[in-house]
């Protein structure tokens, strides 16, 4: 990835992991596993770093068993359209977002949710409601 994005975990594939209580599930990761709390939204999703990987955590929704993989890309558009030729069902174009992130959300040939982030811009959380927690 060519450009940096404070708003972003460094790493390239990201899963998303749904839970009735964010805030208490990430607390429980941290604890359990040893993750570290990289960014927080809210009480609705927080990004967890371990080594060079991370992980977020999001609010469930009420849904059973939520999860999707975030995957960072170098161009959306490009890479949307690929999926789209090859079959994907795309849930959601490629849309810009306060955070610096061009996203697009497709739906793979078992029913799992993707989607794809393009940094476009370095983006300071605290401009759209993020707070980055310092683990240094």
């Amino acid at each position: 990835m060519s450009r940096a994005n404070r708003s972003m975990p460094d790493a390239a594939v990201i899963p998303v992991l749904a839970y009735d209580d964010v805030l208490e599930a990430a607390d429980w990761l941290c604890k359990a596993f040893g993750f570290e709390r990289r960014l927080v939204i809210g009480d609705h999703r927080v990004q967890l770093t371990f080594g060079g990987g991370a992980v977020v955590v999001t609010d469930s929704g009420g849904e059973p068993s939520g999860h999707s993989v975030l995957v960072r890309i170098e161009d959306a558009d490009a890479h949307s359209a690929r999926a789209a030729a090859a079959g994907a069902t795309i849930v959601s174009p490629p849309t810009d977002y306060p955070y610096g992130e061009r996203q697009y959300t497709a739906e793979d040939l078992g029913g799992h949710s993707w989607t794809f982030s393009q940094t476009v811009a370095d983006s300071d959380p605290a401009e759209w409601g993020g707070v980055l927690v310092d683990v240094g």
